[in-house]
């Protein structure tokens, strides 16, 4: 009796052995490739998978996306700029058939096909090409390893590029590049807003020239502003119109001579009786009389323009006596 109670148990744990070996269970995102004897079956699950044990041999398949860091790849650009660049590669197994049989090791494989695409597309790039236009060089390497993978049935979604290094010179380069692109559009606006400037000067330059006490006016509106301020340092501008008689008189600083009158052309008239005033003019007013009426009339009006200067600035003391009581 015992013998057949053992007998039972061997051959309950033989059947359990064997079940245990030939079934298999795969997860929603899994498949299996089965090979018996060597030859492919096909793909197998998700699900309940039976196998005859020691004939069959199955290989599992994940069909989830993988995501794949590309190294960091010394690269030299198209304007031979040293550079260092890395990337992230997102792929899938879309055909587990040929995820097994045309390539070993389908991840491995694609590391490799990333690595040398990242080197040789970028090395047709321009440094500004690869700063600015990243979205273009994605796609076109997503593209190009794409199409090398699919033939394992692997299908590259997307193809980011993470970082680029570029020497410490080359980067104090760029930012002298940009200050100097910064300065440029600053002058240009300057330039701009000195031309706008200029022309609401001129139109206002006609408007006050056609009324000379507009400028006056303006000339005292200056002063009553410069009286406002606390500061101990006052600049009074003076118009130029009350220094003409100024600069008419010193014109001569009495080392050089005065030009002479050019005389008339005297017409028959005169001619005729030049004999008889000859006397005259001889013993009547010569030309050191004609220079002083002439410095005397100078140094009048000089003295009425400053007369008028000094009640300008009376007055302008009084207003603002007056503002600051």
């Amino acid at each position: 009796m015992t013998a057949v109670v053992v007998a039972v148990i061997i051959v309950l744990a033989v059947v359990a052995a064997i079940a245990g070996a030939s079934v298999r269970i795969l997860r929603e995102y899994e498949r299996a490739v089965v090979f018996r004897l060597g030859r492919l079956l096909g793909q197998k699950g998700p699900g309940i998978v039976l196998l005859i044990p020691g004939i069959d041999r199955m290989v599992r398949v994940d069909l989830r996306t993988i995501t794949f860091d590309v190294p960091p790849q010394d690269l030299i650009t198209r304007d031979n700029v040293p550079a260092k660049v890395n990337a992230v590669t997102y792929f899938r197994v879309v055909d587990p058939i040929k995820s097994v049989v045309e390539v070993e090791r389908y991840r491995a494989a694609t590391s490799q096909i990333a690595q040398t695409t990242l080197r040789s597309v970028l090395g047709k790039a321009d440094l500004d090409m690869l700063l600015a236009e990243r979205e273009k060089l994605n796609e076109a390497l997503q593209k190009i390893i794409d199409e090398q993978t699919d033939p394992w049935g692997i299908k590259v979604t997307t193809v980011e590029i993470k970082d680029v290094g570029i020497p410490q010179g080359m980067q104090r380069a760029m930012a002298r590049q940009a200050e100097a692109e910064r300065e440029r559009r600053a002058k240009v606006i300057n330039a701009e807003g000195e031309f706008q400037a200029s022309e609401r000067l001129f139109d206002a330059a006609q408007i006050m020239s056609a009324n000379p006490t507009a400028l006056q006016l303006r000339y005292l509106q200056t002063l009553l502003e410069l009286g406002s301020s606390q500061a101990s340092t006052i600049v009074f501008p003076l118009p130029i119109d009350l220094l003409k008689p100024l600069l008419q008189a010193t014109q001569y600083d009495g080392t050089e001579r005065r030009p002479e009158r050019v005389p008339e052309a005297p017409d028959a008239e005169h001619a005729l009786a030049a004999p008889d005033t000859t006397p005259e003019l001889a013993g009547g007013a010569s030309g050191h009389e004609t220079r002083e009426e002439l410095d005397a009339e100078v140094d009048a009006d000089i003295e009425r323009q400053v007369e008028r200067v000094k009640e300008d600035v009376e007055r302008v003391q009084a207003d603002l006596a007056r503002r600051k009581g």
